[in-house]
């Protein structure tokens, strides 16, 4: 956000200073809205890869490969506006906590859903797993972008499904 400048914003919207300020009221505005849009459209596609599931392990995995999936090459919304947003701009940072707990929560109800649906192992804490799996995720995600390589994306996806699968019934 900091390193984006208005006329970088122009160019890449096609839009003049004052198409911009027509809508915005500031380049923090443009961000947060940005952010949402950004984050809102990972949940849809996130959401629907845990829906297609029909049992536990089928929404865990989707969710992993949607993960994945070529629509995060440009990373994560969360962890791109999370890190600049945590100490200079309070709302962003109040929006990307809520992102990244509802994404924690997509992972504790796969958990908590198969546990009532004896599919997983009752031992298993769903808020542990969650916390630790969406971490994992979101530094694979910045692995391979900084990386540039598939290879750590790869074996941390496969660490997270391993676990998983020893929980399975």
């Amino acid at each position: 956000m900091a390193g984006t400048s208005l006329s970088d914003i122009m160019e890449a919207t096609k839009l003049a200073k004052g198409g911009i300020y027509g809508n915005f009221e500031s380049k923090d505005e443009i961000c947060m809205e940005s952010f949402l849009y950004l984050s809102r459209m990972m949940a849809e596609r996130l959401d629907r890869a845990v829906a297609d599931g029909k049992n536990a392990k089928d929404k865990f995995f989707n969710l992993l490969e949607a993960y994945k999936g070529k629509n995060m090459e440009g990373g994560c919304p969360i962890l791109n506006f999370g890190v600049e947003a945590d100490d200079t701009h309070p709302l962003m940072k109040e929006n990307v906590r809520k992102a990244i707990r509802s994404s924690q929560k997509r992972i504790h109800d796969i958990v908590s859903q198969g546990i009532s649906d004896k599919q997983i192992l009752n031992t298993v804490d769903p808020k542990n797993f969650s916390v630790k799996a969406f971490a994992m995720i979101e530094g694979a995600i910045l692995c391979k972008r900084v990386l540039e390589s598939e290879e750590q994306m790869r074996i941390v996806m496969g660490a997270i499904w391993l676990e998983f699968e020893s929980y399975l019934l």
